[in-house]
């Protein structure tokens, strides 16, 4: 093989990029935007255009690199109250020379002269780029400027002589652009190529609750994620967690951990593993929502945090029912250590249900958490909707090690088929089937775990019953069969009982009559010995 000269090797170059620092948009973008290139962010109303724009040249603040702000469509003041109601001080930002926001809307007798171009204000943003060290700039609402000019070659003009600007101003730039609402744009193929990467923000209404979607088209000399991903506009601006870029950092099961009732840690040889995923599954009143609550006392009894989603119940009536079940919830959320987060899930889109939650995660850093119940999931916007929020949420539990425990509402169609009910059943580590058994004039329940991943547990049916003092797991009874419950196991008992008190009898009839003959064979043997004074 011929050695290669220095001068045939051809570098490795990797392009260079600038941090959003927003929540999962940089892992998408695998690593942020292409530092002093262009980014065109493309989206209807609503959609967080500018918000993306603005957070991304706060952050930069934040961390010392100067930005503008360029904003056809809202004034100045606007931009600072909704910045404020984010929790984000601009004023601190512009007054530290960190961020400096342009008003470039156009006073209407500039239009009537007809004088205004873009050389004017690129000018005044040169000028202060240069004042500032800016690094970052964002220009907002870029269609607003186009209806100003009277003529598509006077369009096309002017972005030309952006896009110019742009490429020498050494400036990492984001430019929002909102697509006609009639019919397509004969300019959106040149927003496109302007741009070195282009994001599309995307809101939709799917089952009466509103989504929203990010997908990058294009991006010039990088890999990113390809997928739509949902978004959150949230208390702490733009958020979002893509489920395709989350990584497999589970840490392993822990220790056994009681269930809070004893025979089932004993069924289950020693109880729940820490860290696992437990699937309490079952038909309306087997008990599910008491049984987790049992655990939810228990732990919080030890000394640690349960969040407690609920989709089906408020806080007051959940602690209230199972009240009557002996489990005494309200010391627990005195002490702090039982927090709740209840919602209607179609309140919301399950992007917002799931960054609520992890917000309640990362600020309450519970050791457990109880979704109650992931059979209402779907009401978030569909199965696969449902699908999403779960996974993201064990797996932001799994990671941290926290216990997590999904209660299903069965409908009785498919019991063992599919007891998740969300197609996450691979990632259950234990599962616990609560069932009815009908029997002659009655109805009892049974429970069976049908897995528990890294433990032995029982196999069998067992009869459980729901009293005063909470949850009580009887003696199994196997019989014909099959288990045997209530009336009918009572019955087997009791039949159980007179056949082994009649084996008895006869036992002891048996051993009465061989000791009776023992007794005769004895004195017959007696008789039958020669006396010693006879010859």
């Amino acid at each position: 093989m011929e050695d290669k000269h220095e001068s045939d090797v051809v570098p490795s170059v990797s392009l260079e990029k600038a941090r959003t620092y927003i929540p999962g948009l940089d892992d998408i973008l695998e690593g942020g935007l292409p530092r002093r290139r262009t980014t065109v962010v493309n989206g209807g109303a609503g959609s967080g255009k500018t918000l993306l724009g603005l957070e991304f040249l706060y952050r930069g603040a934040l961390i010392g690199e100067a930005g503008i702000f360029v904003g056809f469509e809202e004034s100045v003041e606007q931009l600072r109250q909704n910045a404020a109601t984010l929790g984000w001080d601009l004023l601190a930002q512009e007054r530290s020379n960190r961020l400096f926001l342009l008003d470039g809307r156009i006073k209407p007798d500039t239009l009537t002269s007809g004088e205004f171009s873009l050389k004017g204000l690129l000018a005044i943003v040169s000028g202060k780029s240069r004042e500032m060290g800016a690094k970052r700039i964002a220009i907002d609402a870029l269609e607003v400027l186009l209806r100003l000019f009277d003529t598509p070659r006077q369009v096309r003009s002017e972005l030309h002589a952006l896009s110019d600007w742009l490429q020498q101003a050494d400036l990492t730039a984001i430019l929002t652009v909102r697509p006609p609402s009639h019919g397509p744009s004969p300019f959106e193929d040149f927003f496109d190529s302007m741009g070195d990467c282009v994001v599309r923000l995307d809101a939709r209404v799917s089952e009466q609750v509103t989504t929203r979607r990010l997908r990058v088209i294009k991006y010039r000399g990088s890999s990113a994620g390809r997928n739509e991903y949902p978004y959150v506009i949230g208390e702490r601006g733009f958020r979002t967690m893509p489920i395709s870029t989350v990584g497999l950092r589970h840490k392993p099961l822990g220790e056994k951990i009681s269930t809070g009732v004893a025979r089932l840690d004993e069924i289950l040889d020693g109880g729940f593993r820490r860290g696992a995923c437990i699937l309490l599954a079952g038909l309306p009143g087997t008990g599910k929502t008491i049984l987790a609550s049992t655990f939810v006392a228990g732990s919080c009894a030890r000394g640690e945090t349960v969040l407690y989603l609920g989709f089906e119940e408020s806080e007051a009536a959940l602690v209230g029912n199972v009240m009557s079940a002996g489990v005494d919830l309200s010391p627990h959320l005195a002490s702090g250590r039982l927090r709740f987060l209840t919602n209607f899930p179609e309140a919301m889109g399950t992007e917002e249900h799931f960054m609520r939650a992890l917000d309640r995660i990362e600020a309450d850093s519970p050791r457990h958490v109880v979704v109650d119940a992931i059979s209402a999931c779907p009401r978030m916007g569909g199965k696969r909707s449902a699908f999403e929020y779960l996974m993201r949420l064990l797996n932001a539990c799994k990671e941290r090690g926290i216990t997590v425990l999904f209660l299903n509402q069965l409908s009785g169609a498919n019991d063992y088929l599919e007891i998740s009910g969300n197609d996450i059943s691979s990632m259950v580590d234990t599962a616990v089937f609560l069932n009815y058994q009908q029997c002659p004039g009655e109805t009892n329940r049974v429970l069976q775990v049908l897995k528990a991943r890294g433990s032995r547990h029982s196999n069998q049916k067992w009869e459980y019953v729901i009293r005063d003092s909470g949850i009580q797991i009887l003696d199994a009874y196997v019989g014909g069969g099959d288990a045997l419950t209530g009336t009918l196991r009572q019955r087997q008992e009791e039949r159980d009982r007179i056949e082994a008190q009649r084996l008895a009898c006869e036992i002891e009839a048996k051993e009465l009559e061989l000791k009776r003959l023992r007794l005769a064979h004895a004195q017959a043997v007696k008789g039958m010995a020669p006396r010693g004074d006879e010859p």
